[in-house]
């Protein structure tokens, strides 16, 4: 995994400079390194986004202990991860494994804080996976259900058009990230549970966005 390296240094210089004490922490893959507007619309909880780009649940666990060294007391940690996993052949089960201990990682850091699970994304570009995808997804909300202060937050059926196929309206060219729609939608699903974040308080932010009505 030494192609993560870069991304990894980046990181601990993000935390060695960071103004304050991060209380609510973002950990996962692209679709939260993508997502710009995320430290303004978390501002309140001082968040500190430590996602990598094409980073695995796999990758994730591997890497929890350099990541997280010098972070303390977080009191809630949102987690997506998994699809990069499936994208590279492994299967559901391994997905599951890896959560596991990733979960068990946190817990023995950070006690029993909120550890919150977004669901794998239906990407347009990995339709083929969409059974994959599901399954797997069956398993962590199976998984995320046995510990009250773990929540499986679920924006695969949001994203799937009438017809069951990933939704293209909520991805950018690539039909692998999400657009700004595709964001929308995803802080309005994390808006409805309110538990999962610090003081259990919804965000309140408001940006235009402009749908192209071809779609």
């Amino acid at each position: 995994m030494f192609w993560y390296h870069e991304d990894l240094e980046r990181l601990e210089e993000d935390i060695s400079t960071l103004p304050y004490k991060p209380k609510l922490i973002f950990y996962g893959s692209s679709t939260f390194t993508l997502w710009n507007d995320l430290p303004i619309i978390f501002e309140k909880y001082k968040p500190l986004n430590l996602a990598f780009g094409g980073s695995t649940l796999a990758a994730c666990t591997w890497f929890f202990d350099r990541v997280f060294n010098n972070i303390k007391n977080i009191e809630a940690i949102v987690i997506y991860a998994g699809e990069n996993d499936l994208a590279d052949g492994r299967h559901p089960e391994e997905v599951i494994l890896f959560l596991e201990n990733l979960l068990a990682k946190i817990r023995v850091k950070y006690g029993n804080i909120p550890c919150t699970l977004i669901s794998i994304k239906p990407s347009v570009a990995r339709n083929h996976l969409l059974n994959s995808i599901h399954f797997t997804n069956s398993h962590i909300q199976k998984l995320m259900s046995k510990d009250k202060n773990c929540h499986y937050v679920n924006i695969y059926d949001l994203m799937l058009d009438n017809e069951g196929k990933p939704n293209d309206k909520y991805f950018g060219e690539d039909g692998l990230h999400l657009n700004d729609l595709g964001y929308k939608l995803l802080l309005d699903t994390l808006n409805k549970y309110p538990e999962i974040l610090p003081n259990k308080k919804a965000i309140k932010y408001y940006k235009k966005i402009t749908v192209n009505s071809d779609k």
